[in-house]
């Protein structure tokens, strides 16, 4: 059986180096080369056959870094957050065009598509939700891709939407940012990772549903899978959960 040849972008970055080990260490993977800041990305598409490209780098780089891995024949495995809707179907359309598989997700780790599925499945019953996201200090976007994706699929789910209250903020933000009427918070601390919980409200009860990357390398089982199941894929697709 071939390897699946794999070039990651942003390799010299955290999450980069947790990509270089997880694809080093997988017997149907191989790491044929790495880039970051500086590099000729489409050059180096070509130089090593890549066939995925994994990015984590910016959001300032991430479009015009996954047009290059696109157009350079290679199929985009994008965790790299900051991506606005218009920019993805932008990335869809053009994967659609050259015919490759690909994906952009909020989130690899599998514990985290549970989560926004459980939570999904929740919102049906409990239509009073907000939702919490918690990462490190050195994030710069807020809220994270995973907040976003998961009060759109809690606005998508739930029966009804809940009669709005006017919220009296005596310090402007203090209910958090408005999503599809889902209120998102974010906390931004040194010593997290990234962790989210839902909290449900109904008649005398609440319901939390959370997750907790406790490390990096909680990623990593998502990325390798993803870097596999994109061969067979003709599109870009948003989100983990469609390849599990």
């Amino acid at each position: 059986m071939s390897l699946t040849r794999v070039l990651i972008n942003g390799s010299m970055g955290r999450m980069g180096q947790e990509s270089v080990i997880a694809v080093s260490e997988d017997t149907e993977l191989e790491l044929v080369a790495q880039t970051d800041l500086g590099d000729n990305l489409s050059e180096s598409i070509s130089q090593s056959n890549a066939q995925v490209v994994v990015d984590f780098t910016t959001a300032f780089s991430a479009l015009k870094n996954t047009v290059s891995i696109i157009e350079s024949g290679a199929r985009p495995v994008i965790g790299t957050s900051g991506l606005l809707p218009e920019e993805i179907a932008e990335l869809q359309v053009l994967c659609t065009k050259h015919k490759l598989g690909g994906i952009i997700a909020p989130n690899f780790a599998i514990g985290a598509v549970l989560m926004m599925k459980y939570s999904q499945d929740a919102a049906k019953y409990f239509p009073h939700a907000e939702v919490i996201e918690l990462h490190h200090d050195g994030k710069v976007d807020a809220p994270s891709g995973t907040a976003i994706k998961t009060a759109n699929l809690l606005a998508e789910s739930r029966s009804s939407v809940p009669q709005k209250i006017a919220d009296k903020e005596i310090i402007s933000g203090a209910r958090g940012a408005n999503a599809e009427n889902i209120r998102v918070h974010s906390v931004r601390l040194p010593g997290l990772v990234a962790h989210q919980e839902v909290i449900f409200g109904g008649q005398s009860q609440t319901l939390t549903i959370r997750h907790d990357s406790i490390h990096r390398d909680s990623f990593m089982p998502g990325v390798c899978l993803a870097c596999k199941k994109v061969m067979d894929l003709n599109k870009l697709v948003y989100g983990l959960e469609h390849l599990l």
